[in-house]
């Protein structure tokens, strides 16, 4: 059985958790401890009351999550926020969240395991934000449609697009998760496709007129890739039984 206090060290090392700038609410690292013993990893993409509840029926153990317990910002232990802590609590369910750190992490992120199920070639960080690359911008050189069914195999699931750039593909920007408000900018940074989870109403038409593709491949579906990958490597370097706990938003 491995100790908590060790894997911590070995995901804030490895993740670069402390360096890495986020918002506030995604309090990256250990959210919540135990009595140190861990015997199995769980991973999911947010810890919400049912995810938590599901992990917790397995008993003592890590939760991996992407998007963790805080992210509403401070909050009284009330309600469904102290049923989330009790439960966990009382399973023995540690709680460790990654927000921005996974998503750009070189090898383990959300954007390049997505990158690579497409087949991006050579991806490349681009999209600075705070001192940091955000996404991957790479180049594709095949339809539009062939992306599509390309993430549509990725992801498991229905993209949505607007065709608004060229039917031949030749750069595409990638940003997991809600980045689609940001598509002006990305459109700016030289790039004709954008792949990203979701994203306001009004980036459909302002990518239209940007001469752009877009492409939605869902919030929580381009980012189940990260937490995945985190919890294979702990199972491999700890010797641990790993397992995903799929809970989609639909989003």
């Amino acid at each position: 059985m491995a100790g908590l206090t060790e894997i911590v060290e070995f995901l804030d090392g490895e993740l670069d958790t402390c360096a890495i700038p986020d918002y506030p609410g995604a309090m990256n690292g250990l959210q919540l401890a135990n009595d140190g013993r861990i015997g199995r990893i769980v991973a999911a993409v947010d810890a919400s009351l049912p995810v938590i509840e599901a992990a917790a029926a397995g008993g003592p153990g890590l939760l991996i999550v992407h998007h963790g317990m805080f992210w509403q910002g401070v909050q009284p232990v009330t309600g469904v926020f102290y049923r989330k802590l009790k439960t966990a609590m009382e399973a023995g369910l540690a709680v460790y969240s990654s927000h921005l750190p996974l998503d750009v992490h070189p090898r383990w992120g959300n954007n390049i395991l997505l990158a690579k199920a497409i087949g991006l070639i050579d991806p490349q960080p681009f999209f600075e934000h705070n001192g940091i690359s955000l996404g991957l911008r790479g180049t594709w050189g095949g339809s539009r449609n062939g992306l599509l069914e390309s993430l549509r195999q990725a992801l498991g699931g229905a993209v949505h697009h607007c065709p608004g750039g060229p039917e031949t593909i030749a750069t595409v920007g990638v940003i997991t998760g809600g980045a689609g408000g940001e598509v002006a900018k990305v459109a700016a940074a030289g790039v004709d496709t954008f792949v990203t989870g979701e994203g306001p109403h009004w980036s459909y038409p302002l990518a239209e007129e940007l001469g752009i593709n877009l492409f939605y491949g869902g919030h929580y579906a381009t980012e189940t890739f990260g937490v995945k990958c985190l919890a294979e490597v702990l199972g491999r370097e700890f010797q641990l039984p790993w397992s995903f706990l799929d809970h989609p938003t639909g989003l």
